[in-house]
């Protein structure tokens, strides 16, 4: 039995409040089991560098874990003075995939930050942070349609992202923090509303694994992911 009492395919319960913060363009509290992270959008203009005078725009991420967000303390990387290796790759990942469902031309010379901080982590915050930070996304660029900033909505589609792996010998969806602890396999699945991938981060972390194994992880995450197509269709509805 899962430290939760969850089958091997289930999803832990996931909550999704949108416009939780009344000060940016759009934001929403993802909570998946005991794993809660606020995202936030801010739409700004203007581009990096190598983009100015394409007519192109921009979409990248930030992400921070609180300090008490798990059960010892941790510092804040501030007071180091740069994030971690860790968190430079989930930021990375969070934009990459926001990346992929944004026609860049409609949303013009400007950026997107979507700022993902978690408040309490039990295991993937990574995943909730993709799978909020869109719904964070699609609320602001929402926010902006009854001005006309854009000639054509910037996204395109929704997207969103859930992990599973082997622990014990079995094949389990969407890992708690004591399940990912103990993992012979972890592994994180980007998918888009369409049904392609954006990103598959697969980990051999005690024994390796072969074709069969990876079949069936990747299809409990892509049962898992259409789950939570619904949680942000029903969170975008209520809007």
């Amino acid at each position: 039995m899962r430290p939760d009492n969850r089958r091997p395919d289930q999803l832990r319960p996931v909550r999704i409040q949108p416009d939780f913060l009344l000060t940016a363009e759009g934001s929403c509290l993802i909570e998946i089991g005991h794993t809660r992270v606020l995202c936030a959008a801010t739409i700004e203009d203007g581009v990096p560098s190598f983009l100015r005078n394409t007519g192109r725009g921009w979409v990248t991420a930030e992400y921070a874990m609180l300090p008490r967000a798990t059960a010892q303390r941790t510092p804040r990387e501030i007071n180091k003075g740069r994030p971690s290796g860790r968190t430079q790759e989930i930021q990375r990942l969070i934009g990459r995939s926001l990346r992929a469902v944004v026609d860049m031309e409609a949303l013009g010379e400007r950026t997107v930050i979507v700022d993902c901080d978690v408040l309490q982590a039990d295991g993937g915050t990574r995943t909730a942070s993709v799978t909020g930070g869109c719904v964070a996304m699609a609320l602001a660029f929402n926010r902006m349609e009854p001005f006309g900033v854009f000639p054509r909505p910037p996204l395109k589609c929704l997207v969103a992202a859930a992990s599973a792996g082997i622990v014990g010998g079995e094949t389990l969806l969407d890992l708690c923090y004591e399940e990912d602890s103990q993992a012979e396999v972890d592994m994180n699945v980007v998918m888009t509303s369409e049904g392609e991938f954006v990103e598959l981060q697969a980990t051999a972390e005690k024994a390796a694994f072969g074709d069969a194994r990876l079949a069936e992880m990747l299809a409990l995450a892509r049962a898992g992911i259409g789950s939570l197509f619904e949680a942000q269709r029903e969170a975008l509805g209520r809007k």
